[in-house]
């Protein structure tokens, strides 16, 4: 995974835990659903490039190529 990515994911992550404690703190349900939802879509879009950087490094290991990306 690319560090632009992971920031992004971060950042998406964070800002989505700031929502959902603003929301909690307010006790705006909406705006913590909307901030749970966009932690996990974080969190899956994270899972998604780990799983894409570990089927590259199996690849890789497979050919015998030394060279991980």
């Amino acid at each position: 995974m690319g560090i632009g990515d992971k920031i992004s994911n971060k950042a998406e992550e964070l800002s989505g835990k700031a929502k959902a404690a603003a929301g909690d703190a307010t006790d705006n349900e909406r705006l913590e659903a909307e901030g749970r939802a966009e932690e996990s879509g974080a969190h899956v879009k994270q899972s998604g490039e780990n799983v894409k950087d570990a089927l590259r490094e199996a690849s890789q290991a497979v050919k015998g190529d030394d060279k991980r990306v």
